[in-house]
């Protein structure tokens, strides 16, 4: 058996980086950038208005009681003005300003008297509500840096200067055998003996967190021929391999020799931890295969902190499981030389220990937003110790 940490480097130092793909703008969303990204144009375009109200040359105030309005312009009109001097155009929010106008007032600040109009605007200065072109970003200027994360802001960000593919770090291809011939799927009559698939729900929903969209699922009957063929297979079309019961020492427990007869090399098979110590991990041709436990609980604490991590930084990103200490909210003891892994509940302040911490039942974790991670040397927490705490996706 190996420590925890032992076991997380070694996932993390068989990971790296998936290929780059172009992805359309808006499929794009949550990937990392790939490259630096430069603006193609000057963004605004061109000098815009910031209001509705009317544009003119500020000077002009200097000379003139007031100014003549001889044109208006709205968002979206493509034809060319030259204000003269002495003259004003109406403009609304986001309208190109005219050549020869630099300020503008917004409309509650003035009076329009037969098309003259006067201002009464003591805090004006010269080019209030006027945009600059390329105010937010000058062409050929960096946009967005290599290892961006495409959130919403920033799609718009790419958007708004006519980008319409980006390229980005590929989600990796999942595949999920689920073992286990007491298992029934949903949907049907559950007979006795039986009991319903809950891991591959729990796994494709974690994945769908993680930004994992397509995910395959086959059940695999307890049958390490069959085993060892869906696995060969998989290996041939898929990034990360995970399957989840088998991965003990019982008779029906074939996930270790599937994995050795389909050409993987292990990495590792059991760690020191509670729940989930019959986790295997292995590799062939840089694909990764994770054999999980079948419990779910185990399954799922697993996930987040083996395969969570490995998954981000095929993506090119970085976990979004937070690490931070906080007091426990109750004693806890336990053996020394395992690490445990405690449902919880963090509050902001304090953490505390869910009840039901057995490996079979999700129902402390369907309510818990933390684990509690209690060291393999420490046999022993009082209560208003601070502890180590992994903040859940």
């Amino acid at each position: 058996m190996i420590s925890v940490d032992q076991a997380k480097q070694i996932i993390l130092d068989h990971t790296t980086p998936l290929s780059a793909i172009c992805k359309p703008l808006l499929s794009a969303v949550g990937h990392i950038t790939t490259m630096d990204i430069f603006s193609p144009i000057d963004l605004p375009p061109f000098p815009q208005s910031s209001m509705d109200g009317y544009a003119f040359a500020f000077n002009d105030l200097s000379t003139c009681s007031s100014l003549e309005v001889k044109h208006k312009i709205a968002a979206g009109d493509t034809s060319t003005y030259r204000i003269q001097e002495g003259e004003a155009v109406r403009i609304f929010t986001g309208a190109p300003i005219p050549t020869g106008a630099d300020t503008v007032v917004m409309q509650e600040k003035t009076e329009l008297k037969s098309d003259q109009l006067f201002i009464m605007d003591n805090s004006l200065q010269l080019g209030s509500n006027y945009r600059h072109q390329g105010a937010e970003i000058q062409a050929h200027s960096l946009a967005l840096p290599k290892g961006s994360r495409l959130t919403p802001p920033a799609i718009g960000f790419l958007a708004s200067m006519g980008v319409e593919e980006v390229e980005v770090y590929r989600s990796p291809t999942m595949c999920i055998l689920v073992t286990g011939d007491e298992l029934t799927p949903q949907g049907q009559n559950l007979e006795y003996g039986k009991v319903y698939d809950s891991n591959s729900y729990t796994l494709i929903a974690a994945f769908k967190q993680a930004g994992i969209e397509e995910v395959t699922v086959s059940h695999i009957h307890d049958q390490l021929e069959q085993l060892t063929l869906a696995l060969t297979d998989a290996l041939s079309q898929y990034d990360v391999i995970v399957l989840t019961g088998g991965v003990s020492v019982g008779d029906y427990d074939y996930v270790t020799q599937a994995a050795l007869e389909s050409g993987v090399e292990p990495l590792y098979h059991k760690i020191k931890q509670k729940p989930g110590k019959p986790m295997y991990c292995g590799v062939k041709d840089h694909r990764l295969v994770f054999g999980l436990p079948g419990n779910p609980a185990s399954a799922l604490t697993c996930f987040y902190e083996y395969l969570e991590p490995a998954l981000m930084k095929m993506m090119g990103q970085v976990s979004a499981i937070k690490i931070l200490h906080a007091p426990i909210t109750a004693a806890y003891k336990k053996p020394v030389g395992i690490t445990h892994f405690l449902k919880a509940y963090y509050d902001g302040h304090h953490v505390k220990p869910l009840d039901a911490q057995e490996s079979f039942r999700l129902n402390s974790f369907a309510h818990a937003n933390a684990l509690i991670v209690i060291g393999e040397e420490v046999t022993e927490v009082i209560e208003g110790m601070d502890v180590e705490v992994h903040i859940l996706p």
